[in-house]
């Protein structure tokens, strides 16, 4: 499944929040876009479980 939604490539150091577009640059700033679609979830990742551990804790 693909996605022609994209995302500005450096929205946290120059927007307030994410700025979404179908084209291949940002509109407001004009940097490069990127696919803004999370990566599939695959029940038989073998790596899962050390991806999960080695991520920082999130803020509660």
């Amino acid at each position: 499944m693909h996605s022609d939604i994209r995302r500005c490539s450096d929205w946290e150091a120059t927007h307030d929040r994410p700025v979404y577009t179908l084209g291949d640059r940002c509109p407001l700033c004009g940097a490069p876009t990127e696919n803004g679609a999370p990566a599939p979830f695959d029940p038989t990742d073998r790596y899962g479980e050390y991806r999960r551990r080695a991520r920082p804790d999130r803020p509660e």
